[in-house]
């Protein structure tokens, strides 16, 4: 058991990339799907889907990488943790690299992007960073 799952999450998907792994196996669970659900919509990742492997549930997430074999992801930096929560409201999201990389946010509403939570008017805990 880890104290932090998204921490250890970040920090699979960030190994994997590091060494030019093409898939990442990750102990699964709603929140971390979700994850997963915005970083393939916002392109960092082709793919993931949830296996069941024996008594637990697997999140497998399949990496993106360019023409050159490079990583799209090239930095996720965990904001709010365990120790230190972090909350922003709408108007005070943060913006990533000018606009350029995403916070992800945790709102009443789900898991989204800085962008779409500051349209949709939501604030929330800021989870990471992606760029």
């Amino acid at each position: 058991m880890t104290t932090d799952p998204i921490a250890d999450m970040l920090t699979r998907i960030r190994n994997a990339n590091t060494v030019g792994h093409e898939t990442v196996e990750i102990p699964s669970s709603k929140l971390k799907v979700e994850l997963a659900k915005v970083l393939k919509s916002e392109g960092f990742i082709s793919d993931y889907s949830v296996k069941n492997d024996g008594k637990f549930d697997v999140l497998v997430v399949t990496l993106k990488y360019d023409m050159a074999n490079k990583p799209v992801i090239s930095k996720l930096q965990r904001v709010s943790r365990p120790g230190l929560r972090t909350y922003s409201k709408a108007k005070n999201l943060p913006k990533v690299l000018g606009g350029m990389g995403i916070a992800i946010v945790s709102t009443p509403k789900g898991l989204m992007t800085d962008r779409k939570a500051r349209k949709e008017n939501v604030g929330g805990e800021v989870l990471c960073y992606v760029y």
